[in-house]
Formats: structure tokens, C-alpha cells, sequence
């Protein structure tokens, strides 16, 4: 799962993220409006992270934007106000979801893990192929009732091949939901991947890897 967290309060914004980081997601960072949007529409997120009050361009202006510009990515909107007024215009502005400030990081993780599920086509909480499960919201695997030991790339791989449902994926795509910002385009760290992947899920092997096309479970 790839996550952006467009948050002015820095401190804030890499709190979240190391958190989310350690929940097997891919995390970019922006702090203000302007960038957040640019970031939004380069890459493919799964889920938008979108503080309201922001310098440069305000929370409400860039949902407005994104909504006009069809993005896919959903939006969880975070305001400092918890009035029913603000809850109304964030959902009404096209934010799928609204958590006022403070909030526990928990609820914080399960409302992105649930606007994920509800990313279109629509993905079920765990993803199944033969012996093969993943929980995408507890973040784990398993392989013939084997729970599988996966670093945060390795699950992210696996997750993404999964809910493509056979179609084959790229190693761009891969490279592109998986890993963040600071990723190198031209790296060979899918491949790897990949590779390790295969290894811990042991054989049968259930990933092909489809000429000029990527692999596909």
C-alpha cells in the first residue's frame, strides 16, 4: 500500500509516517498544498492523508482538486475543528473519511487500512490463491497455514500481485505502489524482491514472471 501524508507540522507528518512505515506501507511526505497536490496527481496512492489547514493551498482546495481531476486515491481528511460543520463540508468537499485532531494512531492505521479496502475494484479484507492468504489488514501472510516471515517490500509485492487477480503487473507499477519518493527508477530492487519473495514462499512456485509484461501470481 502506497500513503501520502500532506501534513504542514513536520514533526507530525514523519511521526505518522514512521509509524506507517513500520505497518509495511510506502509513505511520501508533503507540507504544504501546493506539493501535496503535485504529489498526489504524479503517483498512483492507495490513500491520501490530507491535513485541512495547510499554507499555500488549503486542505479543502486540494480535495476540491483532486476530486476534479478524478483521482483515484482516497481521502482521509485531518482537521484540528470537530465540529459537525467541518465534518459535513470535508465529506461534502469528496473526502472519504474525516478524523479530527488529536487522534490515537490505531484508529488513525485502521481508517486507512479500511479506505484501502474500499479502493476500486474493490479488495476483501484477506486475499486468497490455493494455500495462499493475506490480511490486508493485519498486515500478514500465510502459505499452507505457514506464517510467512515478509519484510515490508516482500508483503507490499505480494499484496499488489494478489488483488490484480492474475493480470499481469510491471515492475514499474510494482516499483510505483510499493515504494516511495526516494525509490531509484532505474534500480533492480524488484527483481530482488521478487526473488526473495519466491523463496519464502517456498513450491510450488505461484509467481510467473510474464515477458515484457512483469509477473502475475
Amino acid at each position: 500500500m502506497r500513503v501520502l501524508v500532506i501534513e504542514d507540522d513536520q514533526e507530525m507528518a514523519e511521526t505518522v509516517a514512521i509509524g506507517l512505515r513500520r505497518a509495511q506501507m510506502a509513505v511520501d511526505v508533503a507540507l504544504d498544498g501546493p506539493t501535496g497536490l503535485d504529489w498526489a496527481l504524479l503517483h498512483d496512492y492507495d490513500v491520501i492523508v490530507l491535513d485541512r489547514d495547510l499554507p499555500g493551498m488549503h486542505g479543502d482546495e486540494v480535495c476540491a482538486k483532486l476530486v476534479a481531476a478524478q483521482c483515484r486515491s482516497r481521502v482521509l481528511m485531518l482537521t484540528a475543528a470537530a465540529g459537525m460543520d467541518d465534518l459535513v463540508d470535508g465529506l461534502g468537499l469528496g473526502a472519504d473519511d474525516y478524523l479530527p485532531k488529536p487522534f490515537d494512531f490505531p484508529v488513525l492505521l485502521a481508517r486507512i487500512g479500511a479506505l484501502f479496502r474500499r479502493a476500486q475494484p474493490a479488495i476483501p479484507p484477506v486475499l486468497r490463491h490455493g494455500d495462499l492468504a493475506v490480511d490486508t489488514a493485519q498486515r500478514r501472510a500465510w502459505r499452507d497455514g505457514r506464517l510467512l516471515d515478509l519484510a515490508p517490500k516482500e508483503f507490499g509485492v505480494l499484496e499488489v500481485l494478489l488483488a490484480a487477480q492474475g493480470r499481469a503487473v510491471s515492475a514499474e507499477e510494482l516499483l510505483d505502489r510499493v515504494w516511495d519518493e526516494a525509490a531509484d527508477p532505474f534500480t533492480n530492487a524488484v527483481k530482488i524482491t521478487v526473488s526473495r519473495l519466491r523463496s519464502k514462499l517456498g513450491d510450488p512456485s505461484v509467481i510467473q514472471t510474464v515477458a515484457r509484461s512483469g509477473y502475475r501470481i
